[in-house]
């Protein structure tokens, strides 16, 4: 009896490979996402200040000079002159405004503010100066206003790239920082998840190779002849379970297959058993030594002479050396051997005829099939029946060839017998034209053979025989009119030794 299975219900082999590649994917997964989500940080912060200084760099290193001249030039009157440089001073403060949007660290916000509010200062100075007539008067504030303006934005801007340049050194560093430290810790992790999945991969390859380890063990008990029903491996995997379960359940099949074949082997035996202790009739040997007691004493030595040899070779056929299934040959010469005993002893009521095709000699049949036969038609046929009765025994092979016509010829039966064996059947009939019997007793009989009922001398054991050997299709087959006599038809199968 199987014991109950385990609590833990069997997985797939597939479900627990998803399972051990979900253990490695899944944490490696997270970590590239977080070092990626670091990196991109880290980037952004370095593209933004690194863009930061690239525009800063591109202010007008000549800011100072430019201004101051071009502004000299203006209030002096020179013929150089082109005007007030309010291009340049726009121009510097739409540079400021674009760095002051993406600045973040303190000390370079406060200098890039500085250099938007002195642009517009300059720039108000720069409409002063135009609005002044007085010549001194604009010198003065050429001197006073322009020029310390000018000299402050650059200073501030100088400030505003030196503190960006800083942070942008620092972040450099604490990048490269951060990276060995993350190269570190993923190392780290990846030794311990490493470690993991080894050990689960080990768990998992044991919970497949010991299994699989019983299981062969387990075949090869089965080998070695034990079809004990056990209690099934237990495992992780669904397949193997499967595969455990599938053998046990083989085991208890093929065990209650042997266990009826041996049953069968069994009753065959002891209808084969039952058919020669009814052949070692004590009354058919008596009356047959009887019968050459009776011819020795009317001198006819000869008769007497082929009634021993008769006797002999029927029971010789009848022991077969001990074999089961003889040849179609043999069991013809065991039929002659006891015809030739009873029509000594009853040749006023007894003709016989044997006629079995000659190419049926080598196949297969059981022993005892046609005598148990030729037996019933003696005594339940000719005996019953007034004057001369006539017993015949013949074989031959029917078969249809492949256009479903009927094989005549030994050409055609060759060719039907190589292209498609199934298609042929061997055809043993005794007859006699003894009593017969009426339709009630002949459905009678047919239904006792159908059913395995003992059916008079030895025909159920026939029938039963025939068909443990060769199947439910073939066996005996019964016709019979009262007062015309009786025909028992063998059906069989071509096999030869």
């Amino acid at each position: 009896m199987r014991r109950a299975r385990s609590a833990a219900k069997p997985v797939s082999l597939d479900q627990q490979m998803r399972a051990l590649l979900m253990t490695f994917f899944i944490p490696v997964l997270v970590m590239m996402c977080v070092m990626f989500a670091v990196m991109i940080h880290y980037v952004n912060q370095y593209t933004s200040i690194l863009h930061n200084v690239t525009t800063a760099s591109e202010f007008n290193q000549d800011f100072k000079e430019t201004i101051d001249l071009k502004m000299y030039y203006y209030v002096v009157g020179s013929h150089y002159s082109e005007g007030l440089p309010i291009e340049e001073v726009e121009d510097a403060q739409e540079l400021a405004r674009g760095l002051l949007a993406t600045t973040t660290q303190e000390d370079s916000y406060k200098a890039i503010s500085g250099v938007l509010q002195l642009c517009e200062n300059l720039e108000d100075k720069i409409y002063l100066i135009e609005a002044t007539d007085n010549y001194d008067d604009r010198q003065t504030q050429l001197e006073n206003n322009i020029y310390v303006l000018t000299e402050l934005i650059q200073e501030y801007m100088y400030t505003y790239l030196y503190h960006e340049a800083s942070l942008l050194d620092t972040l450099q560093n604490e990048m490269v920082k951060n990276l060995w430290m993350e190269i570190g810790l993923a190392v780290a992790a990846a030794l311990i998840l490493l470690i993991v999945v080894l050990r689960r991969s080990l768990r998992f390859a044991r919970s497949i190779t010991q299994p699989i380890s019983d299981l062969c063990a387990r075949v090869r008990s089965i080998g070695d002849g034990d079809l004990t029903v056990r209690t099934p491996i237990q495992a992780q995997e669904y397949e193997i379970q499967t595969l455990s379960d599938g053998f046990e359940d083989m085991v208890g099949r093929l065990d209650g297959q042997i266990e009826q074949n041996r049953q069968e082997q069994v009753r065959l035996r002891s209808a084969e058993l039952a058919l020669l202790q009814a052949q070692i009739n004590p009354h058919f040997l008596y009356n047959t030594l009887d019968a050459i007691v009776w011819l020795i004493e009317m001198e006819k030595n000869e008769q007497a002479v082929e009634m021993v040899t008769s006797l002999s070779s029927f029971f010789r056929s009848s022991l077969s050396n001990g074999q089961d299934v003889i040849t179609l040959r043999e069991e013809e010469q065991h039929v002659r051997s006891y015809l030739e005993i009873q029509h000594v002893r009853y040749k006023d009521i007894l003709e016989y005829e044997i006629d079995i095709a000659p190419e049926l000699a080598p196949y297969r049949i059981p022993k005892l099939t046609l005598q148990p036969l030729v037996e019933n038609a003696l005594y339940h046929g000719i005996k019953l029946k007034r004057g001369q009765g006539h017993i015949r025994v013949s074989g031959r092979m029917e078969a249809l060839d492949s256009r479903g016509n009927a094989a005549v010829t030994p050409g055609q039966m060759q060719e039907v017998l190589l292209n498609n064996p199934s298609a042929a059947i061997i055809i043993l009939t005794v007859e006699d034209n003894g009593a017969g019997m009426d339709e009630e007793r002949l459905e009678q009989l047919r239904a006792m053979l159908k059913h395995d009922t003992s059916v008079g001398f030895g025909m159920s054991t026939v029938q039963e025989r025939l068909q443990l050997m060769f199947g439910a299709e073939y066996g005996l087959q019964i016709e019979s009119r009262a007062g015309e006599g009786t025909c028992v038809t063998v059906r069989i199968p071509p096999q030869e030794d």
